[in-house]
């Protein structure tokens, strides 16, 4: 028996852990992770160039300065940073690894939780108690990513590989290298296999919005030589957070200003490559994930030829690659699809109230973080216009902050509900990429009106979660 379960020992997991040691040190918890390693998502992928979209200033834990110069990490840097965080907060003897949760029920007559595991590596079944519990499992299934079933594929005699599943030794160097997909991935990629393979083009259906930031912020590394580490960190993550928010909000307020704001921008990156009909999107900014190059590598590639780009539909594969719907064929030895994820709430575990079972997706969250009518959960659901840490790290704080009120009331039990349906139901997920509209009913719903209604936005997020009083007619204690 333990006070906290935590399932997953990634990003989120390893980030309210350390909180706990920080602010609620009496309180013991056991981390749940069904991989052999912590890290999650930055341990599983392993394709070439893998690295953060946001800046380290605010993909970084609050309480953990990033004390390098570069403004975004690969992953093996970001994987040394958890493990920078896990040893200062003696975090790692707390993990359980190859420990997959299968089953979880509440009682509410012993205001505990019954998490019910089975060992990857011996098969055996363990069961653990808990008083509280703390879904950090992401969004996406960790098993296998999406891959479209393309016609002819098992004509097709080359290689496919999909970024989820890298293998270990995968030889692109002087190969003909296809990239399906324009998402965070394959910009991602197309760089790094660029400077090795004979030829590489990333077929897209239609473009996205990619900005070049420096990877080097010079006013970062101005007030770090200046100022105490931990005092330019905050003020870098203030800076940081701020202009996302405000850049966000432009993009929504003045959408067609901003669209040519970018596009000029891409169009200097370019230089004399014409931005139609590969780099105009046909959707506004952030409608969907914003993509990053920095220091431009993903132009600079296009520029210096090492890749093209392709913008068409695949009508089928072919033994030689892949035939498109204009009649062209594009030659491939490798073909990598950067296709997307399929994605997955709550880590498909079953959940029980009272030996009921609930159907999550019918549920409504509330202020981001705790699911309707399911007690003593809370669930860690990140931005999806910003760093997903920044509101991993607002529930953490909230989580604090929850566990002292309910010392300070002597309670044993926290539950929401909602007393008045008169809002709108909206998707919980805010953004018409093809992979949240491939699963609109995977997630708990979201309504039009605070609290049932996700910020995503850093500063009221920090007024509701950290600021404001904790307690309204919705949540209750027990």
């Amino acid at each position: 028996m333990v006070d906290i379960i935590i399932i997953g020992a990634g990003l989120s997991g390893i980030g309210v852990a350390c909180h706990l040691r920080r602010e609620n040190p009496e309180k013991t918890f056991l981390i749940l992770e069904s991989r052999a390693k912590y890290g999650g998502t930055w341990d599983l992928f392993k394709y070439p160039g893998i690295r953060s979209d946001s800046n380290m200033h605010t993909f970084g834990y609050s309480f953990q300065p990033w004390k390098k110069d570069n403004s975004f990490a690969s992953g093996d840097e970001i994987m040394n940073y958890l493990g920078e965080a896990m040893q200062r907060y003696d975090i790692e003897k707390e993990i359980l690894y190859n420990t997959m949760v299968k089953q979880t029920s509440f009682d509410s007559k012993t205001a505990k939780w019954t998490t019910s595991t089975i060992n990857k590596l011996s098969g055996e079944e363990q069961i653990f108690e808990s008083s509280l519990l703390f879904s950090c499992t992401g969004y996406y299934a960790y098993d296998k990513g999406y891959s479209p079933d393309f016609k002819g594929m098992d004509e097709y005699e080359g290689q496919v590989v999909h970024p989820q599943l890298w293998p270990e030794i995968l030889i692109y160097k002087d190969k003909r290298v296809v990239i399906i997909g324009s998402g965070a991935t394959a910009v991602t990629l197309l760089p790094k296999l660029a400077k090795e393979t004979k030829s590489l083009v990333m077929l897209q259906r239609s473009p996205t919005y990619i900005g070049a930031f420096p990877n080097v912020d010079k006013i970062a590394v101005f007030l770090k030589k200046i100022l105490p580490q931990k005092l330019a960190y905050h003020i870098l993550r203030f800076k940081n957070i701020s202009m996302d928010v405000l850049f966000y909000f432009a993009c929504k307020r003045w959408p067609e200003k901003v669209k040519k704001f970018i596009l000029n921008k891409v169009k200097a990156g370019l230089k004399d490559i014409p931005l139609e009909p590969h780099f105009v999107p046909n959707y506004f900014p952030w409608e969907q994930r914003f993509c990053l190059a920095p220091g431009g590598d993903f132009f600079k590639a296009i520029v210096q030829k090492k890749a093209t780009i392709v913008t068409d539909h695949i009508d089928c594969f072919i033994k030689e690659g892949i035939l498109l719907k204009s009649g062209k064929m594009l030659e491939a030895d490798l073909v990598v699809m950067a296709t997307g994820l399929n994605l997955l709430a709550f880590g498909g575990i079953e959940t029980f109230v009272d030996n009921k079972k609930m159907n999550l997706s019918e549920k409504y969250i509330y202020k981001g973080l705790m699911i309707s009518d399911v007690p003593n959960l809370l669930a860690f659901v990140g931005y999806t216009n910003a760093a997903w840490t920044l509101k991993s790290d607002l529930t953490s704080q909230y989580a604090s902050r929850l566990i002292s009120k309910m010392e300070k009331l002597n309670k044993k039990i926290f539950k929401v509900a909602i007393e008045d349906n008169d809002a709108a139901d909206i998707p919980l997920l805010n953004l018409n990429s093809n992979y949240i509209l491939r699963s609109p009913a995977v997630f708990p719903k979201q309504k039009d009106k605070l609290p049932w209604k996700l910020n995503q936005n850093y500063f009221l997020d920090f007024w509701e979660l950290r600021v404001k009083k904790l307690g309204d007619k919705y949540l209750k204690f027990e």
